[in-house]
């Protein structure tokens, strides 16, 4: 509307308006490019997925957790989730980590479903990394300096995706509970998924759902008991397990439409989610 009035005051003007009008035109189609720019930049999640790599991770199980991701994010749920929020886009970037972390997916943006399914095609096809330890608090490090800080674009929610089958074992230079709160305090939410191996009802240092144990003593906690101690923070942040590799895409898929959706789930339906899924 206002580029056709000033057409229209262009059409009957002369000399000196017609040059002040020509640059109010100007004026008006710039802002309105800024303007468009602006909302281009924008999402609604910017989430980092995290994958445990460590030496309990064989060629099986790494397929199942990129089959999982990428199944997920092209689920109809998931996609929903991303098209439907105010901004209609996420980003999405993916570290896979064991003795040390690596970038394996940088930023990418999502806006569709082409482009969640074509992300899914990506993640698939990444070659299998091997590692030895579950070095948690390195790679909770390093995307606290190197990843979070390179988002490429305005963000509602910053979320960092954890998962794992055990606790940190790398004695690591700072405590995990350290790193995590520089997180939060950045207005980073961390979010687990642990990946219950034994029983997952058992602390970690009795046969429970840790595949390795860890390097600070003995943990009298089952392993989701330890992720909502030492990883989980923020706002709306939680823990949601997956009862082995084989449970894991359904885990990440309900995670994602939590998270991307920016909702704050209760244990009933969590627990629900999980129910309806194994029927």
């Amino acid at each position: 509307m206002r580029v056709r009035a000033v057409r229209h005051l262009l059409s009957r003007a002369g000399g000196v308006l017609q040059i002040l009008a020509i640059a109010l035109l100007a004026a008006v189609c710039v802002d309105a490019a800024v303007s468009a720019d602006s909302n281009e930049q924008q999402v609604d999640t910017a989430l980092v997925v995290s994958v445990d790599i460590s030496n309990s991770v064989d060629e099986h199980r790494y397929e199942l957790q990129m089959d999982g991701i990428a199944a997920a994010l092209e689920d109809e749920g998931v996609i929903n989730a991303i098209t439907n929020g105010p901004n209609g886009a996420i980003l999405l970037s993916m570290v896979a980590w064991s003795d040390t972390p690596s970038l394996v997916l940088p930023w990418t943006r999502i806006a569709s479903k082409d482009e969640a399914k074509a992300v899914a095609a990506k993640i698939r096809k990444l070659p299998h990394q091997t590692g030895e330890f579950t070095c948690m608090t390195r790679m909770l490090r390093s995307v606290n300096d190197k990843v979070v800080t390179q988002i490429p674009a305005q963000a509602t929610r910053v979320v960092v995706d954890v998962s794992g089958d055990g606790p940190d074992n790398c004695n690591a230079d700072e405590p995990i509970e350290g790193v995590r709160d520089e997180l939060v305090s950045n207005g980073v939410t961390v979010n687990g998924l642990p990946v219950n191996i034994g029983d997952p009802s058992k602390p970690i240092d009795t046969g429970g759902g840790a595949a390795e144990p860890s390097a600070a003593g003995a943990i009298n906690q089952t392993l989701e008991e330890w992720y909502k101690t030492h990883v989980m923070g923020g706002t709306g942040a939680f823990v949601l397990p997956a009862n082995g590799y084989e449970d894991f895409g359904r885990a990440m898929r309900q995670k994602f439409v939590i998270e991307i959706s920016g909702g704050f789930p209760s244990g009933k339906k969590l627990a629900q989610g999980r129910m309806r899924d194994r029927r």
